[in-house]
C-alpha cells in the first residue's frame, strides 16, 4: 500500500484496508471510502477526514487530535482514541464505541451519538450544543465544563458522571439516569426532567428550573 499516495489524497477507495500503526498526520482523506477499514494505532493528527465514510472502521487507539472528523463514523470503534480539539460538528457517531476516548475541547455541536458507548470518556469542556445523545452510555464520563445546551439526552445513562459546571440549559433529560452523578454548579435552566433519575446525585449549587 502506497502510504504517500494515501496521505496526498490520491487513493480514495480504501474500504476494508488494513493500515495499522501508520504515520498519516495531516493526511488528505476528504470523502475517502474507509468503510470497515482498520486504522488502529495510526497517527492521524490534523488529518482531513471531512465527508469521509468510516462506518464500522477500527480506529482503536488512533491519534485524531485536531483532525477534521465531520464524517460518517456510525458503528466505528474508537476505544481509547485521542480526539482532543477535533472537529466533529454534525458527525454521525450513531452506535459507535467511544469508551475511554479523550475528546476534551472538541467541537461536537449537532453531532449524532444516539446509542453510542462513551463510558469513561473524557469530554471536559467539549462543545455538545444540540447533540443527539439519546440512549447513550455515559457512565463515569467526564463532562466537566461541557456545553450541552439544547442537547437530547433522553434515556441516556450517566451513572457517576462528572457534570461539574456543565451547561445543560434547555436540554432534554427525560428518562435519563443521573444516579450518583456530580452536578455541582451545573446550569439546568429550562430542562425537561420528566422521569429523570437523580438518586444520590450531587446537586449543590445547581441552577435547576425545569420546563
Amino acid at each position: 500500500m502506497d502510504i504517500d499516495a494515501i496521505r496526498a489524497g490520491k487513493l480514495q477507495q480504501l474500504s476494508g484496508v488494513r493500515l495499522e500503526d501508520e504515520e498519516l498526520s495531516e493526511a488528505a482523506l476528504q470523502k475517502a471510502n474507509l468503510v470497515g477499514a482498520s486504522l488502529a494505532g495510526c497517527n492521524l493528527h490534523r488529518a482531513q477526514l471531512n465527508s469521509a465514510h468510516l462506518e464500522g472502521a477500527n480506529l482503536t487507539g488512533c491519534n485524531l487530535a485536531e483532525a477534521d472528523l465531520r464524517a460518517n463514523l456510525a458503528g466505528a470503534n474508537l476505544i481509547q482514541a485521542n480526539l482532543t480539539e477535533a472537529d466533529l460538528r454534525g458527525s454521525n457517531l450513531r452506535g459507535a464505541n467511544l469508551m475511554q476516548v479523550n475528546v476534551s475541547g472538541a467541537a461536537m455541536a449537532g453531532a449524532f451519538f444516539s446509542g453510542a458507548n462513551l463510558a469513561n470518556a473524557n469530554l471536559q469542556s467539549a462543545d455538545l450544543r444540540g447533540a443527539d445523545l439519546r440512549g447513550c452510555n455515559l457512565t463515569q464520563v467526564n463532562l466537566q465544563g461541557a456545553n450541552l445546551q439544547q442537547a437530547d439526552l433522553r434515556g441516556a445513562t450517566l451513572l457517576e458522571a462528572n457534570l461539574e459546571e456543565a451547561d445543560l440549559q434547555g436540554a432534554n433529560l427525560a428518562g435519563a439516569n443521573f444516579s450518583r452523578a456530580n452536578l455541582l454548579c451545573a446550569r439546568l435552566q429550562g430542562v425537561n426532567i420528566d422521569g429523570t433519575i437523580l438518586d444520590e446525585a450531587y446537586l449543590v449549587g445547581t441552577e435547576l428550573a425545569q420546563v
